[in-house]
């Protein structure tokens, strides 16, 4: 697809409106777009440059761009959920994503970090992709062809379970990078580890924490891959605009988790790793050392407590107080109470039903 140059039938025009509504079509001759404040005609964009501005049928103006793959990723059709470009530049450079190298990829989904891993290749290598699902498959590979315009020579997209795909299709110690965006990825991290040479590297892409802890153990028990490193990527906006800068209201925030690890070579085993004992490793000895005693946590003395105890009962009678000051000054009698009784009628009352606030303040009176 070209870069530059005058827009061409068949070419994806983003349309930017006046409210910064951002909408993307493929020009047709004779085609027209159609909002609710009008109507802009593929033949108007036709032939401008990038970058031109065209006028809606009620006069409104458009700015015509050729989107970049982060737009052209966030608005294609999905089958299944798409890996964010924020998560996706991650992926090509915690994997080191370069030309010449063969990549396998399980969990294609709609084919966003397809289209990533293909243009981070540059037409040479290989890219060994695997789904599942038929449906997905499909719109996986329409959506790459939208982009680059072709089916790519060095693209390989294989329906079926990798565990039982991959074996035939990648011979084993041969791939150079893998990147597993699946639900369960740890019951693959064995056929996996058989197709990858030595040094090469494993991404996962996890939803969970759940998942995240399951696979990162199962990895560990192999022996076939580096300590695995983990984390996620946030992005946040800023609203810049004259003197007015600051964070924008809303961002992309968790998406998923990153493990990353590499090969190690056949034989080899991982050196242990001094650290100082975690949390979950400690004895019934571990335990009594962090009691409050043995800490020297010093528990409160029964001086302070009372002290604190007076302290409470200060600001509750403030508090009661000011109360009866707000009762009087609507023009209640907080001293002689709302009820015609007596003060042994009352006591009396008291002794069988819930007292009222008044009264219970009269009581708490008494006592001081």
């Amino acid at each position: 697809m070209s870069l530059h140059g005058p827009f061409r039938a068949g070419e994806r025009v983003q349309l930017t409106g006046p409210k910064g509504r951002v909408s993307t079509i493929h020009l047709q001759p004779g085609e027209v777009y159609h909002t609710h404040r009008g109507a802009v005609p593929h033949d108007d964009v036709l032939g401008l440059e990038d970058g031109s501005v065209v006028h809606g049928s009620d006069g409104s103006e458009y700015l015509c761009l050729r989107p970049l793959l982060t737009d052209v990723v966030m608005s294609m059709p999905r089958g299944a959920a798409i890996i964010y470009p924020k998560d996706a530049a991650q992926i090509l450079a915690k994997t080191d994503i370069r030309p010449g190298a063969t990549v396998i990829e399980a969990g294609v989904g709609s084919g966003a970090l397809s289209l990533w891993l293909l243009r981070a290749l540059a037409g040479s290598g290989r890219l060994v992709s695997f789904e599942r699902r038929d449906e997905f498959a499909d719109v996986a590979a329409g959506n790459v062809v939208s982009v680059m315009g072709e089916r790519p020579a060095n693209w390989d997209l294989h329906i079926g379970d990798l565990i039982d795909v991959l074996p035939d299709a990648v011979p084993a110690g041969t791939a150079d990078r893998c990147v597993l965006d699946m639900l369960a990825p740890w019951e693959c991290v064995d056929v996996v580890a058989e197709a990858l040479a030595p040094g090469a590297v494993l991404t996962c892409y996890v939803a969970t924490v759940t998942q995240l802890s399951r696979l990162a153990e199962a990895i560990r028990a192999t022996g076939h891959f580096t300590d695995p490193t983990s984390d996620e990527t946030i992005v946040r906006g800023w609203h810049v605009e004259g003197l007015a800068v600051r964070p924008d209201h809303r961002m992309v925030a968790h998406t998923a988790f990153l493990l990353t690890c590499r090969r190690l070579a056949p034989g080899a085993v991982l050196p242990a790793k001094k650290q100082r004992a975690s949390k979950t490793e400690y004895s019934a000895e571990d335990v009594e050392l962090w009691t409050p005693g043995a800490l020297g946590d010093r528990g409160v003395s029964d001086k302070v407590l009372r002290k604190r105890a007076r302290r409470a009962q200060r600001g509750a009678e403030f508090a009661l107080q000011a109360g009866r000051t707000d009762r009087t000054r609507n023009g209640e009698h907080p001293e002689t109470d709302e009820h015609p009784e007596t003060d042994g009628q009352r006591d009396t009352a008291s002794d069988t039903a819930q007292p009222s606030f008044d009264s219970d303040a009269d009581t708490r009176e008494d006592r001081a």
